[in-house]
């Protein structure tokens, strides 16, 4: 034992910028939640987009299928458990669990706002927000947040500031919801707004749920250390 606190999973630099970036997030989801509540159609921005990339052919239709296919049970599953299994091995328990209840939570608050919100696609089927960009973004998010922290432990404090910190995370995130809410989209299972929607659902919920995570370990580990005195 070194006696070394465990890493956060919330990198301190990042947190001012990640909080604000939540906040806004968590705004966008509450706006475009009652602007298309309760409704079955496109909205003229959906419209415009959908005509872009609806219905795509070979190969690019593959693709989509493909990274569908990572957003469903099994897919999910086994991308988590991946991630899991990583954090293990590097004897990084707290990202571990920080991996497992931010996927939960982000899921978990899209498949609730689906219902509160009622909008519909295809005649019945719940799609404000996308869950299956929610899961993509709030993996990479979740991992590139990880990955920072530690870069930035190995490098003994030189690693990337704040700004070069969450402009990372924020591309990791980005890069995973475009290609996820692209293929959506071009699959004709959601509106684009849905897509954005599930990717701001877990700009909101990832931080939060790394703030959590990180005070909770630390409270269990602050008793832990007075009861063994």
């Amino acid at each position: 034992m070194t006696g070394r606190p465990a890493a956060a999973v919330l990198p301190p630099p990042l947190r001012v910028w990640l909080g604000l970036i939540a906040a806004f997030a968590a705004l966008v989801v509450a706006v475009l939640g009652i602007r298309y509540a309760d409704e079955g159609e496109p909205g003229m921005v959906d419209a415009r987009i959908q005509a872009a990339v609806d219905g795509v052919g070979p190969p690019w239709r593959y693709v989509a299928l493909a990274a569908d296919s990572l957003g469903e049970p099994v897919g999910a599953a086994t991308l988590v458990a991946a991630t899991v299994t990583g954090c293990l091995l590097l004897r990084r328990p707290r990202a571990a669990v920080f991996i497992v209840a931010g996927v939960g939570m982000t899921v978990g608050t899209a498949t609730l706002l689906k219902h509160l919100v009622g909008r519909t696609i295809h005649g019945g089927y719940l799609s404000y927000p996308s869950g299956h960009t929610a899961f993509a973004t709030a993996l990479a998010l979740a991992v590139a947040m990880l990955a920072t922290r530690r870069r930035d432990r190995d490098r003994d404090g030189l690693g990337p500031g704040r700004t070069a910190g969450t402009l990372l995370v924020l591309a990791a995130a980005l890069v995973a919801g475009a290609a996820m809410g692209w293929a959506q989209v071009a699959l004709g299972a959601h509106y684009p707004t849905d897509a954005l929607g599930g990717w701001c659902t877990a700009l909101a919920v990832i931080p939060a749920t790394a703030w959590l995570v990180d005070r909770t370990a630390d409270r269990l580990a602050d008793a832990g250390r007075r009861e063994r005195r």
